[in-house]
């Protein structure tokens, strides 16, 4: 793990994240901004937190294999690594077959892909790879710094670990909610989480392995599935389900704030965990 991202770190779609949300973030102590939503193979907004900001990582969550190619996406690293060497971790993956016509033996062309990325002088460790499935967690422990898990729990961060081994990152994503009411804090997570992902044959596969069952899967997501998804409660329980991920073997977590207002929440996990 060549790049230090800290315990824990934020995850936001590209359109809510800018220079001003970058400085906050992290003198508020976070160790890495992931950049989520596809990001353009240019990476531009990359240079942009970069510039704006002294120690911080940024990391994408994930680059799309199929809008991007690697010689693109490796020329776009080389440009930010040599202005900010050292604090950019690319993110790569390849997103779900409902996405594209072109979704074709997905593993196959994920191997071409970082075989992309090797011709385009990107080193094993300034990439990562958003995995799963033990057979695509292998392969980020073989061919990158390590997995980038979304839309995951706990349980399934403990066996990502004994899939990996010891000294491959593993950086799942966790959602919040900053809300202490269980409707209104279900209310706020089931929309996002129930389109697109409880329809995408990917994520329901992982959370079936995982115990889940149809039922909690469909018709918007059980109860108990939202919940665990998506955390809520005081900042205390909040925290308590973040460190869950660090006890089961994460070595960072990227916390991604649900609502209309993200900054309440980065400041009050802050506060709980890094201060």
């Amino acid at each position: 793990m060549a790049i230090e991202l800290g315990k824990i770190g934020i995850w936001a779609g590209w359109p809510a994240l800018n220079a001003d949300v970058a400085r906050e973030v992290e003198s508020l102590g976070y160790g890495a901004i992931w950049i989520g939503m596809s990001p353009d193979g240019q990476l531009t907004l990359v240079d942009e937190l970069l510039d704006a900001t002294e120690n911080i990582k940024v990391a994408t969550g994930i680059v799309n294999m199929w809008k991007d190619d690697a010689a693109t996406v490796g020329a776009s690293w080389h440009r930010i690594e040599a202005k900010h060497p050292g604090r950019f971790l690319l993110g790569v993956g390849i997103g779900h077959p409902e996405a594209t016509q072109e979704y074709q033996k997905p593993y196959d062309k994920i191997v071409d892909y970082l075989g992309g990325l090797d011709q385009a002088g990107v080193p094993v460790a300034a990439r990562a790879l958003a995995a799963l499935g033990p057979k695509v967690l292998k392969l980020s422990a073989e061919r990158t710094a390590g997995a980038h898990p979304y839309l995951t729990t706990p349980e399934h961060t403990r066996e990502a670990r004994k899939v990996l081994g010891d000294g491959v990152l593993l950086a799942p994503e966790q959602k919040i909610v900053l809300e202490t009411d269980p409707e209104k804090a279900r209310a706020t997570a089931r929309p996002g989480i129930q389109n697109p992902y409880l329809n995408l044959v990917n994520y329901r596969s992982n959370l079936l392995r995982h115990g889940w069952t149809e039922a909690d899967l469909d018709n918007g997501g059980s109860d108990a599935l939202i919940d665990a998804l998506a955390l809520h409660g005081d900042i205390e329980s909040i925290a308590r389900g973040i460190q869950a991920h660090l006890d089961a073997g994460a070595d960072h977590v990227c916390v991604q704030v649900l609502g209309d207002d993200p900054l309440p929440g980065y400041r009050a996990v802050s506060k709980a965990l890094l201060s």
